[in-house]
């Protein structure tokens, strides 16, 4: 792969939740968790200048490499606070997860539960928020639905959620239902196909 270049000039206090709603497929091509992080983190840079922006997009494709590699999701996690601890300027990063972490052990999720990890608006609260979804429970159609409902950012939120879900369960483990009613969904897994048949190949 070319080396990046330098990053233009970035709003330094960006950390909205976009760059880690895009930011799922760099773990999922079978490169190394460190690399994968890394490019995540420069590709968030480009719109999303704050630290705590750029290091939840890392954080979440260093835990769907995990993931596709066989680790648990709460094990991923624990890794990729690992590896955000080398970084400074991860702190927010890093209290976020193990919010999500302490919270999910408390037993039964619910909605308020989930407000409790703020509105997801900012990278770092809507990457906890679908982890917390992901891992307090293992009914994926009550996870997906945890995540949207709620008063916050909850496209986003979901759409994080779903991606951690597809990592660990694959398509066969999402609802069918569901899975049937999305728009060009034959075009989706076409796409998926060449880029898993591309990752075989390497």
């Amino acid at each position: 792969m070319l080396p990046l270049g330098p990053p233009g000039a970035v709003n330094p206090q960006s950390k909205g939740c976009g760059a880690v709603m895009r930011s799922a497929p760099f773990g999922l091509g079978r490169a190394p968790v460190d690399f994968a992080f890394g490019l995540a983190a420069r590709c968030a840079q480009t719109t999303h200048g704050h630290p705590t922006g750029y290091y939840s997009a890392g954080a979440l494709a260093a835990i769907v490499t995990h993931l596709v590699e066989g680790e648990s999701l709460e094990g991923s996690v624990l890794r990729a606070l690992r590896l955000l601890a080398v970084h400074p300027g991860h702190d927010e990063t890093t209290a976020a997860l193990h919010r999500a972490l302490d919270l999910a052990a408390e037993g039964d999720p619910t909605p308020e539960k989930v407000e409790t990890l703020g509105a997801g608006w900012i990278a770092e609260e809507a990457l906890a928020i679908a982890v917390y979804c992901a891992l307090a429970t293992t009914d994926v159609t009550r996870a997906l639905l945890l995540s949207v409902n709620h008063s916050g950012d909850s496209d986003s939120t979901g759409a994080i959620c779903g991606n951690l879900l597809g990592a660990l369960y694959g398509d066969h483990g999402l609802p069918h239902e569901w899975l049937e009613r999305v728009e060009g969904r034959a075009e989706i897994a076409a796409l998926a196909d060449d880029f898993a048949a591309e990752c075989v190949r390497r």
